[in-house]
């Protein structure tokens, strides 16, 4: 039996998430954790398939964390949230989405691999989402294990701020060098009173920790439950408090369907408190479920700091914001590979809706169908991920398919305002929209905004048209790559009193983006985008030359140390250069190193093409004749509709442009 403990007012609470690379323990430290705060009466096994926090079928066969998992723990006065993330860099964008909830994450480091390329990763996502840390170097009693050079590479890298809190046999540090090292974090009032008294205030450490100027570092094996409940005492005083909004806020994290079909929305209340039936975003949170592993205990509430899954609405996605909390900001992990999907003809209408339900879970998956050719592609991170969906869809769907790549992921932007018009009047239908479409920052995403006065527009057409331009994925016009870095203001149009019924502003949106974009194509300031990868490399010394030589025909930099080693010294080397050019490289560096050499990549964002003509005519694709994104408008004459050119829309338009100096700037 599961304890389930009410949740009040005055529990102080706390959402934790565990994190690392895969295969450093992170899911046996969660069950030694749950095990010594007495939620399990014993302590599973990732060999034995036993484990309390990876309840999948899928997860007990390949022994690794594929889906974000929570269980709920109580230490002392404290009920802590405990959310096991997946370890594999292929399933990091849904380590991402978790962040933005957590009070403190737990990053845990294998004392006898130390530092991998999927740590470094997850420490720069900690740092840029602002995320308190800690840090268990675990499997400090196996053969080979260096805790004290895992802390010293820690140190070198991630900087002073990374201090241990408690000390196995194998460190010399004494507790005062801890509180003095700390001490050199803070402030000079903190500096001052250690000097006078000898110690750091307990209170002073938790801010400290709350602003990361101090990251603990604890020492164990959790497989023998090493360490763990210092780490558990750790938590319960170090954890920054939780400080609800003043006003109802969450924030959805995931998408799951239970074993019935039930679509669930995963979110942390983040103010007030959710009650069941309240209306979410429209739609009703008919249940709310809190869950402890595979269980749950259905609740007719949830207190600001409470996770919850909620059945009922089925609109909601990954990384929104509800209440009084804005959506999170674009993922800064992304796929950058296509894969098709191979399947038996007759088995189309089953796989596409399969994908679909998996799309709602993973948006990132960005499913792609072209009904006339009978094809479906997606967006995958990695051969990890290809390998687990195809198992996913055998298991939960009964679908054998094949996924083969495709190519690489693009992405179009803008490099000059426009502002774009978009008009449709079949019969008994009215709507114009004028949207102006700007550069945004790499990185944004598009960003949605409006700047129209409710007397030009009302306020309810408004929202249709922000809601139609958050409802799609903007194709852009080069080769119909999704568009990004843009945004995108409604800053006019027109409806109808009796004419204008729902989908006319969706309409007359849509069509707005793709004439701004035909506007800029001719002018030649719409850019098409690769991704590139920031990468690892560790290599011989000897090697470097040739490493070097790659990057550069790559088109790619590489980062050399003030002073190299020589010979067979090894030697690690940053840098940066596009997907298309690393895909094959890591086979390249393990024939030329005699496979020393090891070649580690993340995604870098996306950067204009090098050789964007080349990419175009292999793409041959063709905006007027794209049916699903039309970038022409329809007016009426006559009591019939008829279709008006992107082109001609100018003339025909019936509101004058509302930000004329940008389309004087055009001509």
């Amino acid at each position: 039996m599961i304890f389930f403990k009410e949740v009040t007012a005055m529990t102080k609470q706390a959402t934790i998430g565990l994190m690392a690379h895969v295969d450093a323990g992170k899911t046996t430290l969660a069950e030694g954790m749950l095990y010594q705060a007495g939620t399990i009466r014993q302590a599973g096994r990732v060999d034995q398939g036993n484990t309390f926090l990876d309840p999948e079928a899928l997860e007990k066969q390949r022994g690794i964390t594929i889906f974000d998992h929570q269980a709920e723990l109580v230490v002392d006065d404290w009920q802590f949230t405990l959310l096991d993330t997946p370890g594999h860099v292929d399933f990091a964008p849904a380590v991402e989405r978790v962040l933005a909830i957590l009070d403190l994450a737990v990053l845990v480091v294998s004392a006898s691999d130390g530092i991998q390329s999927h740590t470094r990763t997850l420490w720069e996502l900690l740092a840029a989402h602002q995320v308190p840390t800690c840090v268990f170097i675990n499997k400090i009693d196996q053969a080979g294990a260096q805790p004290a050079q895992v802390l010293a590479d820690l140190q070198a890298e991630f900087g002073a701020a990374v201090i241990p809190f408690n000390q196995p046999t194998a460190l010399a540090q004494q507790p005062a060098a801890t509180a003095e090292a700390i001490a050199m974090q803070g402030d000079e009032a903190v500096l001052d009173e250690y000097l006078t008294t000898g110690t750091v205030p307990a209170t002073v450490v938790t801010k400290l920790v709350a602003a990361r100027q101090v990251v603990p570092v604890y020492f164990g094996a959790a497989l023998h439950q090493t360490g763990v409940q210092e780490l558990l005492q750790g938590l319960t005083t170090w954890t920054p408090a939780f400080v609800p909004a003043p006003t109802m806020a969450a924030r959805v994290f995931k998408i799951s369907h239970a074993a019935d079909g039930t679509r669930l929305t995963w979110l942390r209340v983040l103010g007030d408190e959710l009650v069941a039936k309240q209306t979410l975003a429209g739609e009703k949170a008919d249940q709310l479920r809190r869950y402890n592993g595979a269980q749950f205990q259905i609740v007719p509430r949830a207190l600001a700091g409470e996770v919850v899954a909620v059945a009922g609405p089925q609109q909601t996605y990954p990384g929104q914001g509800l209440g009084a909390s804005a959506d999170a900001a674009p993922a800064r992990l992304r796929p950058v590979l296509n894969y098709a999907v191979q399947m038996a003809a007759a088995d189309f209408a089953a796989v596409r809706a399969a994908l679909t339900e998996l799309a709602d879970e993973e948006p990132l998956l960005h499913l792609t169908v072209n009904q006339e050719l009978g094809t479906l592609t997606l967006q995958l991170m990695g051969e990890v991920q290809v390998e687990v969906l195809t198992a996913l869809l055998k298991a939960r769907f009964g679908l054998t398919v094949t996924l083969v790549p495709a190519g690489i992921v693009y992405r179009e932007t803008i490099t000059a305002p426009v502002e774009g018009v978009g008009h449709y009047e079949p019969l008994r239908h009215y709507a114009e929209a004028h949207l102006l479409l700007e550069p945004g920052a790499p990185g944004s995403g598009v960003q949605v905004a409006t700047a129209t006065r409710e007397e030009v527009l009302a306020h309810n057409l408004q929202s249709q048209v922000l809601a139609a331009l958050r409802a799609k994925e903007h194709r852009g016009v080069l080769i119909g790559a999704p568009l990004t870095d843009v945004k995108i203001t409604l800053v006019g149009g027109r409806g109808h009193l009796k004419h204008t019924s729902g989908g006319d502003f969706r309409q007359a949106t849509w069509r707005a983006v793709r004439q701004g974009l035909m506007i800029l194509r001719a002018q030649g300031k719409v850019a098409l985008l690769e991704p590139w990868y920031n990468f690892t490399l560790r290599l011989p010394a000897a090697q470097v030359g040739r490493a070097l030589t790659d990057v550069q025909r790559f088109g790619g930099s590489l980062q050399l140390p003030a002073q190299l080693p020589t010979g067979d010294e090894l030697v690690q080397l940053t840098g940066r250069a596009p997907v298309a050019a690393l895909r094959d490289y890591p086979t390249t560096v393990r024939g030329y190193t005699h496979g020393r050499g090891q070649l580690a990549v993340r995604f870098g964002g996306f950067h204009p093409a090098q050789d964007p003509a080349a990419i175009e005519a292999a793409a041959n694709y063709d905006p007027v004749a794209d049916l699903e994104n039309p970038p022409g408008s329809v007016f009426c004459a006559h009591g019939a509709g008829y279709p008006v050119a992107w082109d001609q829309v100018p003339q025909a338009m019936h509101c004058p442009y509302f930000v004329p100096a940008v389309m004087a700037a055009q001509n």
